[in-house]
């Protein structure tokens, strides 16, 4: 219901499950409280929010609202990772990438708007809801809930500025480039899962299909990249960081 902070690119290899069955398990007002949006608002305040909030235990691919739906509420993530796709010019698009500890939902949910777009389950994944009849009355009851609610979105804000920045002082192969670069990570070969579609990572770029897979085709070439299906390994971090530069 909205678009969510901004842009991760990737969905790691899997983790051990340990972490995920333990937060299976606990308590919402202990989920709510390890969650940087909520971390430092009163203890009344966290409980009423915990009371009120609803569970959903997540498959990969599991849809969790469509765009056009009436706002119910607002999301954070526990553990794994919910995509939000939108519609482009060349079909689906990746609008954004919420990881665990971040919330997505709040924009549409304060506008009273239906939904502008689709929100999935990237990854087996576990999300709060928090009704908008809880979210509303702790409004009126906590200036500090508020506060953090309004900095969550002035940072999204201001993320996806640098990142429109970033997307308009370089051309295509450098979007690319410095997309895988930024979401791979660490200096070794690395291994990750686009959380979409090409084609819906694409229009994120804001490239056509088809030039999204020459360039990928040529970084594979190159030696830089293997790809299989949606798995992505970038095989020498430090030549793609080299051949970022050199197209901006």
């Amino acid at each position: 219901m909205g678009a969510a902070s901004s842009i991760p690119a990737s969905v790691p290899c899997p983790r051990s499950t340990e972490p995920r069955r333990a937060a299976r398990g606990r308590p919402a007002a202990a989920l709510l409280k390890a969650l940087p949006l909520l971390r430092a608002i009163e203890p009344a305040a966290l409980g009423r929010l915990a009371a009120a909030a609803q569970r959903r235990s997540l498959r990969a691919g599991e849809r969790i609202f469509s765009r056009g739906d009436a706002p119910s509420g607002f999301y954070v993530v526990v553990f794994g990772r919910v995509r939000l796709l939108g519609r482009g010019r060349h079909g689906e698009r990746l609008a954004g990438v919420v990881d665990a500890g971040q919330s997505f939902g709040e924009p549409v949910l304060f506008l009273q708007r239906p939904a502008l777009v689709d929100a999935e389950a990237a990854t087996d994944a576990l999300v709060l809801h928090l009704p908008k009849e809880a979210v509303f009355a702790e409004l009126e009851r906590s200036p500090l809930f508020a506060r953090h609610l309004v900095a969550g979105l002035s940072a999204r804000l201001e993320a996806l500025v640098q990142e429109r920045e970033r997307h308009e002082r370089r051309d295509g192969g450098a979007r690319l480039a410095d997309y895988l670069e930024r979401h791979a990570g660490g200096t070794g070969e690395r291994s990750f899962v686009l959380p979409a579609t090409k084609a819906a990572v694409a229009a994120h770029l804001h490239l056509t299909p088809e030039h999204f897979s020459r360039l990928l085709h040529g970084m594979v070439e190159e030696g830089l990249l293997r790809v299989e299906g949606r798995r992505i390994t970038v095989l020498q971090p430090q030549r793609l960081q080299a051949w970022a530069a050199s197209a901006r």
